[in-house]
C-alpha cells in the first residue's frame, strides 16, 4: 500500500481533486444556492407522488422543517450531498454489476464471496486505504462509502434480474426483440422492484457512514455528533442525531414508494 501512494500518488490526487470538483461541490453549491423552502416543496411533492397521503407528506416537510429550525440546515446539505454522490457512483457501479452477475454464473460465484467479505467488514476499516490513498476530506469519505454500500445493490439487481418469469422472457424473444430491447424493456421494468430496493438499502448504508466518515474529514451532521461525543456535548450531538434519523426516514420512505410496481402506485392513488 506504501508502495502505491509513493509510485501512483499524484495519480490518486488528482482523481480525488476531479470528484471534488466535477461532483460533490457541485452538487453542494446547488443544493445550498437552492431556498429552503423549494427543497421542502420538492420533498412533499415526491413523497405525495409516490404515496398520495397528506399525513406522510406533512409530517416528511415538518421532519426536514425541523431540521432547518435547529440550525442544521447547511449541514443538512452538505450530509445530502454526500450521500447523494456516493449513492449516484454506487448505482453506476452496483447495477452494471448485478446484470453481468445475473448473466454469468461464473462470475456470480466469484462475487459472492467477495461480496460477504464487503458487508461483514467493520466499517471503520474502509477508512484506512482511502485515507492512505487520498488523505483527509469529502472524497476518501465518499470513496469509503461507496465501497461500504454498493453490495446490497448488486445482489439485489442480479436476483431481481434472475426472478423475472422465463415466460415472459420466451414471449418476447418469440416477438424477435434484441438482447438490449429484452434488458431495457422487459428484464429491467420487471426487475424493478428488487433494483429499487437495492437502491433503497444503498442509501441507508451511505447515510450510516456519515458519523463514521465524519472522522476523516467529511462535514455535515455526523461532525456534530463527533464533535457532540468527543466534547460531551449531549445537546450537539443529539440535535444532529436527530436530524439523521429524520433525514433518514423521509429518504427511506420516498424511495421505498418509488420502489412499488406499477400496478400497488395505482391502487393506492385509486384509494386516495
Amino acid at each position: 500500500m506504501l508502495v502505491a501512494v509513493q509510485d501512483w500518488g499524484t495519480g490518486f490526487r488528482q482523481i480525488s481533486a476531479w470528484i471534488l470538483t466535477h461532483a460533490i461541490l457541485p452538487v453542494e453549491r446547488v443544493l445550498q444556492q437552492v431556498p429552503a423552502w423549494a427543497i421542502l416543496a420538492l420533498t412533499g411533492l415526491l413523497a405525495w407522488w409516490g404515496q398520495r397521503r397528506f399525513l406522510p407528506v406533512l409530517l416528511y416537510v415538518a421532519g426536514l422543517y425541523l431540521i432547518g429550525a435547529m440550525g442544521l440546515w447547511d449541514k443538512l446539505m452538505q450530509t445530502f450531498t454526500l450521500v447523494l454522490v456516493a449513492t449516484v457512483f454506487s448505482v453506476l457501479i452496483g447495477v452494471p454489476v448485478g446484470i453481468l452477475s445475473a448473466r454469468s454464473r461464473l462470475l456470480r460465484k466469484v462475487l459472492t464471496p467477495v461480496l460477504d467479505v464487503m458487508q461483514t467488514m467493520p466499517s471503520f476499516v474502509y477508512l484506512i486505504p482511502v485515507l492512505m490513498l487520498f488523505g483527509l476530506g469529502k472524497v476518501p469519505a465518499v470513496l469509503a462509502t461507496v465501497v461500504y454500500a454498493v453490495p446490497p445493490l448488486i445482489r439485489l439487481t442480479s436476483l431481481g434480474l434472475r426472478q423475472v418469469d422465463k415466460h415472459v422472457m420466451e414471449a418476447a424473444q418469440a416477438y424477435g426483440v434484441t438482447r438490449w430491447q429484452m434488458l431495457t424493456k422487459v428484464t429491467l421494468p420487471l426487475a424493478r422492484p428488487s433494483i429499487m430496493a437495492g437502491i433503497n438499502q444503498t442509501t441507508m448504508m451511505a447515510l450510516s457512514m456519515v458519523v463514521v466518515a465524519s472522522m476523516i474529514g467529511a462535514q455535515g451532521l455526523g461532525e456534530d455528533v463527533l464533535a457532540g461525543i468527543q466534547t460531551l456535548d449531549i445537546g450537539r450531538g443529539l440535535q444532529a442525531g436527530v436530524a439523521i434519523v429524520i433525514l433518514a426516514i423521509v429518504i427511506d420512505r420516498i424511495s421505498q414508494s418509488f420502489g412499488r410496481s406499477q400496478r400497488h402506485r395505482r391502487k393506492v392513488r385509486r384509494q386516495a
